[in-house]
């Protein structure tokens, strides 16, 4: 009974719940279905039982929140349901329809007790906003922007996004790194979370870390190591698949999974089941590449094999012909050199006598003429020899004439000399030194 103070009624704690739990028991008499995002599930292993945060957003905002409770019993049956419908446990982060009884207790408080959750909406719900998603990105013309952007010849260069540890990721490098044809691959990791509300902020930070050393990768890898629908429900973002459409390098797929592809998956330039999937269509493309080099290498080898052998017997064919027609010729120009040797010689030996009969000729000729003609000019010489014998000063002296010289000159005139001079006579049988005491003009000489 409530307590009168100074003419207060007043109410205990445990009246004013013990009277909101009856009144919630009377007007709340059955189940109904309530549709609410479920925040956290706060599973407890120990006890089996589950204590969901139910909320309810509009514009990014909480409008309506709510406590709930899952008793371990029920739990395990739903989870079953999800693990058969979505291929995922129930789990964080999903939008369910459930069906609950309202209780009110004096100390746990108002809550909702979940007896049941249907499996299915939380699937339709997925895709309800995977096609909102889908038909955004087609209305701004984006959806197909990645399919079309430039993938190398040879895509050797890959940024991966992916989780350290994940099994994906494991398989994916052993398969490109490990290949038996030895093609060579850079890889480097951009780990981001793949799951849950976060993945999608973590993706998407990643793929602008990425943009800022673009040059230094030919494509960019999203790596998932399985996992069922629930799971990939980050996939259908529309802000991770509208970064995906308009990333300026091939981004390519492979997060694990057989059916219900994600519109991250549909926008990205290539999509694979799995990672190791993923891994092999990067080796095809080095097998699209190598192989018809290997083939045509093969056609090049055989080709100039059968050219170097066909050049090789055209060769041998031409040696022999060469040879046969030249031991031909050889044997045809040797008779010809020999019949020409000996008409040659022949007439090489009558011209060399008919010339040396000439030269006899000629010389005796030649000698007689020489005789002849010598005989005359003898005689002029000897008649020469006689006047110049006869003009030689020698004779002149002797007839009892002198030749006067003055500093090594014959005297022809007095005017050469002058008085006081010392002159030199030379005779036929020596010299006279003398010295002008006068000079006398011969008036009759006319010079």
């Amino acid at each position: 009974m409530p307590e009168i103070i100074q003419d207060k009624k007043i109410f205990s704690l445990l009246e004013v719940t013990q009277s909101i739990q009856k009144t919630i028991a009377e007007r709340y008499t059955s189940s109904f279905w309530v549709k609410a995002e479920m925040n956290k599930l706060n599973h407890y292993s120990h006890s089996g039982h589950c204590y969901p945060e139910l909320v309810e957003k509009k514009g990014g905002k909480v409008i309506a929140q709510m406590k709930s409770n899952l008793w371990k019993s029920d739990y395990l049956a739903i989870n079953e349901r999800f693990l058969k419908v979505l291929k995922e446990p129930l789990k964080d982060g999903i939008k369910i329809l459930f069906c609950a009884t309202i209780h009110a207790d004096p100390v746990y408080g108002l809550n909702l007790r979940i007896i049941d959750i249907d499996p299915s909406f939380s699937l339709g719900e997925l895709e309800r906003e995977k096609q909102e998603t889908i038909d955004r990105l087609i209305k701004e013309n984006i959806f197909n922007l990645n399919k079309i952007v430039h993938l190398p010849l040879l895509p050797q260069r890959i940024a991966i996004i992916s989780v350290e540890t994940s099994k994906g990721y494991a398989d994916f490098i052993k398969v490109i790194d490990t290949n038996a044809w030895g093609y060579k691959f850079f890889h480097m990791l951009f780990p981001a979370l793949l799951q849950g509300d976060k993945s999608i902020g973590a993706i998407m930070n990643q793929l602008r870390n990425i943009k800022k050393v673009l040059r230094h990768f030919d494509v960019v890898a999203i790596i998932r190591g399985g996992g069922g629908d629930v799971g990939l429900s980050s996939f259908n973002h529309y802000q991770l698949a509208r970064e995906i459409a308009l990333f300026p390098i091939p981004v390519i797929t492979g997060i694990g999974h057989a059916s219900n592809e994600t519109v991250a998956e549909m926008v990205a330039f290539q999509n694979a089941i799995t990672p190791t999937e993923l891994a092999d269509f990067l080796l095809q493309k080095f097998h699209n590449f190598s192989v018809p080099v290997q083939n045509a290498e093969k056609v090049i080898i055989g080709n100039t094999q059968q050219i170097l052998k066909d050049e090789k017997a055209e060769l041998i064919n031409t040696m022999r012909y060469f040879r046969s027609v030249s031991v031909n010729m050889l044997a045809k120009n040797k008779h010809i050199i020999q019949t020409h040797s000996i008409s040659l010689i022949s007439n090489c030996r009558y011209r060399i006598n008919h010339e040396k009969n000439s030269q006899n000729n000629m010389s005796l000729n030649f000698k007689r003429a020489s005789q002849a003609g010598l005989a005359i000019p003898k005689i002029e010489i000897s008649n020469i020899e006689k006047s110049v014998n006869l003009l030689d000063p020698v004779h002149v002296l002797k007839r009892g004439y002198s030749i006067t010289m003055h500093k090594g000159k014959a005297i022809r005139s007095i005017a050469e000399v002058n008085i006081g001079e010392t002159l030199v006579s030379t005779l036929a049988d020596g010299e006279l030194i003398s010295e002008i005491k006068s000079k006398q003009e011969n008036k009759d000489y006319e010079g």
